[in-house]
C-alpha cells in the first residue's frame, strides 16, 4: 500500500513538471502571436503586480498581432510600460483605447538562441523528474527499513519508478522536439 502511494504521488509530481515545461514553452516567442506570450508580464495594478490577462482582454486577430484591451482605460500606460520592461522584445503601439503588439519575423540568429533556451528548459525538466525518481526510491527504501515492505516489493517498485521516469523523460523529449521544430519553421 505504501509503495502505491509513493508511486502515485511521484507520478503526479512528474505530470506537474511536464505541465510546467509546456507553460514555459508557451511563453517563448515563436514568431506567432499567442496570448500566452503575455502570461509572465506583470502590470502594477493599484500597487499589486498582476498578470496582464487579469486586467485586460487579450485577442489575436491576425497571426502576427496581439490586441490588448484594458478593462480600465487608466491601465493603458501601466500595461505599455510593463510590456516594454519585459524580456519579450516587443514594442507596444497604443491608441488610447487598445494596445497593439506586432510580432516580427524571427531572425535565424534569434531562432538558434530560442532553441538553446528550449534545450535548457528541457534539461531542467529532466533533472526535476530524475530528482523525483531519487525521492521515490528513497521513500521506498525507507519503508523497507521500517519492515513495512519486502525486498521483492522494493525491487519491483524501483523498476516501476524507473519505467515511470523513462516515460516522462521521453515525453519531455517529444515536447522539446515539437517546440524546436515550431521555432525553426520559417
Amino acid at each position: 500500500m505504501i509503495v502505491k502511494e509513493i508511486y502515485a504521488a511521484h507520478e503526479d509530481k512528474m505530470k506537474k513538471a511536464l505541465e510546467n515545461l509546456r507553460r514555459e514553452y508557451g511563453s517563448l516567442r515563436a514568431g506567432r502571436a499567442t496570448p500566452s506570450l503575455l502570461e509572465k508580464v506583470l502590470v502594477d495594478y493599484y500597487g499589486t503586480p498582476t498578470p496582464v490577462n487579469q486586467v485586460a482582454n487579450i485577442s489575436v486577430p491576425e497571426p502576427r498581432m496581439i490586441i490588448i484591451q484594458p478593462w480600465e482605460k487608466t491601465m493603458i500606460n501601466a500595461i505599455d510600460k510593463a510590456i516594454q520592461k519585459s524580456d519579450l522584445g516587443l514594442m507596444p503601439n497604443s491608441d488610447g483605447v487598445v494596445i497593439r503588439l506586432s510580432i516580427p519575423q524571427l531572425t535565424q540568429e534569434r531562432r538558434t538562441e530560442i532553441v538553446k533556451v528550449i534545450h535548457k528548459k528541457a534539461e531542467e525538466a529532466r533533472v526535476a523528474i530524475r530528482n523525483l525518481r531519487r525521492d521515490a526510491n528513497e521513500g521506498i527504501k525507507k519503508s523497507e527499513k521500517d519492515k513495512s515492505v519486502s525486498e521483492d516489493e522494493v525491487k519491483k517498485a524501483q523498476d516501476d519508478i524507473q519505467k515511470l521516469t523513462d516515460k516522462y523523460i521521453k515525453e519531455v523529449e517529444l515536447i522539446m522536439s515539437a517546440k524546436e521544430k515550431e521555432i525553426m519553421e520559417v
